[in-house]
């Protein structure tokens, strides 16, 4: 392809917030929400699926199913990354929700452990590959000026699906409703019924004009642009002109190879990948830990009923919630060093100090909960802003594969582990045992918060373009938004 200026992603990140944005951030954040919902259920009906009346699982068992979909959920990425780099956004945002529609419907019927781990592996496959997929086209669509926060509460909506998950436990379990035997089908039917009525509101979500003009698909992308800008305008009036461009000298049709990504990662940006590993392998350890674990702490050590123990993830999500929401904004005025650093370090602290209650006997089920809703409030900005960090510090034509390869790594190091090391952990009935697994998700954290605070990359307010010049850009050069 000969080589042409561009002002796409100049138009792109001028545009006033408007309905077109919340209709993208609704269609393809929902995919927070419908893991979320998967992994609430399994952590809420953890004590349920114990029952000899239902799959009859050990805690072992439990964990390790928690640990196979994490497995999924790597694979996917890598697989589904790797594609959304080749053949586009779009078309991998519609086909990682059907594996994820599949996935969760099949659980519903499960009549053992095999089948049940081998649905919650197929359900892993197609969230992982959403991550990869959506945070790309996320933040290619989203405005510079607000991609932080924007990114941060939708990553951080995972916890509106937890919430929904915990609600739809305490309801189905209900004897009166329909009751543990059947209830926990159930929940999982309705999560497949939920991802259908997402498909049909995804499938107006435009593919990245940023991918495509990269791809060399320019006519494409400025009709894309062009239809956006013509919705936008009609709610709020004529738009500014761009101030900028991008000077593309080797468009391609396909994506780098895996020679070239490594390079990029490991020459070009190994900083940033020592950076993106970091947050990704400790916050994956961090949040495993605990959430795959929740209801087993609750129903061994304070003795919550099975039915209850969904009233103590309310609290927990609301804690999750707020912190990107409320936090969000921050790392787009503070800055993203100040503030990964500041969340990781200070959830890393308040996680250690509830360890150590918890250890001490000093706790009740209720402070326990609430303990960690106040942890989490923080954990929740750390975790997202990983993701963010991942998806918007390297060049476009490979940004999906690095969001999978980072979160491969980072899940299966922290994710895989975390689970089955406290399911056994919880199994031995000590809680200094219990502590010590708090103690090294600590201790991962803060590390990794320390480093970011001294080698991320201030990528505030700044065109995807400015912080990681595209590989179809080099060498000419990427014009500052002005």
């Amino acid at each position: 392809m000969t080589a042409l200026r561009s002002d796409i992603p100049a138009r792109l990140d001028r545009l006033p917030w408007s309905r077109w944005h919340w209709r993208v951030v609704i269609a393809l954040g929902v995919a927070w929400v419908l893991d979320g919902l998967e992994v609430t259920l399994v952590g809420s009906i953890g004590a349920v699926l114990e029952r000899p009346d239902t799959l009859g699982l050990t805690a072992g068992e439990i964990g390790l199913s928690g640990s196979v979909y994490v497995a999924g959920a790597v694979l996917g990425a890598l697989l589904f990354g790797r594609l959304t780099d080749r053949l586009g956004r779009k078309k991998l945002f519609l086909v990682t929700l059907v594996v994820y529609t599949v996935g969760t419907l099949a659980t519903a019927f499960s009549p053992d452990f095999a089948f049940f781990a081998l649905c919650r592996f197929i359900t892993g496959l197609g969230i992982g590959g959403e991550y990869a997929a959506i945070n790309s086209a996320i933040d290619e669509l989203i405005p510079a000026r607000v991609r932080g926060r924007v990114n941060l509460a939708i990553n951080g909506s995972f916890w509106i699906g937890a919430a929904l998950g915990a609600g739809l436990s305490l309801v189905l379990l209900d004897p009166h409703v329909i009751g543990p035997v059947w209830g926990w089908r159930a929940g999982f039917a309705l999560g497949a019924v939920l991802a259908v009525a997402i498909l049909l509101v995804r499938r107006d979500v435009p593919e990245s004009p940023r991918w495509l003009i990269a791809h060399g698909r320019a006519d494409e992308a400025r009709r894309i642009v062009e239809q956006i800008e013509a919705e936008v305008s009609a709610q709020h009036g004529p738009l500014p002109a761009p101030q900028g461009h991008v000077d593309y000298t080797d468009a391609r049709q396909t994506s780098p190879s895996m020679r070239e990504v490594a390079r990029v990662l490991f020459k070009r940006y190994r900083q940033r990948s020592v950076v993106a590993l970091a947050l990704m392998v400790s916050q994956a350890f961090f949040y495993n830990a605990i959430f795959f674990t929740y209801a087993l702490v609750l129903t061994r050590f304070y003795g919550v009923p099975e039915a209850s123990v969904a009233l103590y993830i309310f609290p927990f999500a609301l804690g999750n919630v707020l912190g990107p929401l409320l936090l969000g904004p921050l790392f787009d005025s503070l800055g993203r060093r100040k503030m990964i650093a500041l969340t990781y370090v200070l959830a890393g602290v308040g996680l250690a100090l509830t360890g150590w209650a918890f250890m001490m006997g000093w706790l009740d089920a209720r402070s326990q909960a609430l303990c960690w809703s106040a942890v989490f409030f923080l954990a929740s900005a750390a975790a997202s802003s990983a993701y963010l960090t991942v998806s918007e510090v390297f060049p476009l034509e490979m940004r999906a594969m690095a969001i999978a390869i980072f979160y491969a790594v980072g899940m299966g190091a922290g994710g895989f582990v975390a689970p089955v090391l406290f399911g056994l952990l919880i199994e031995t009935g000590s809680r200094g045992a219990v502590m010590v697994g708090y103690g090294i998700g600590a201790a991962l954290v803060i590390v990794a918060g320390l480093l970011a605070l001294r080698y991320a990359a201030d990528a505030e307010r700044k065109p995807l373009e400015e912080v990681a010049p595209p590989l179809a850009a080099e060498p000419g050069v990427v014009a500052r938004n002005d």
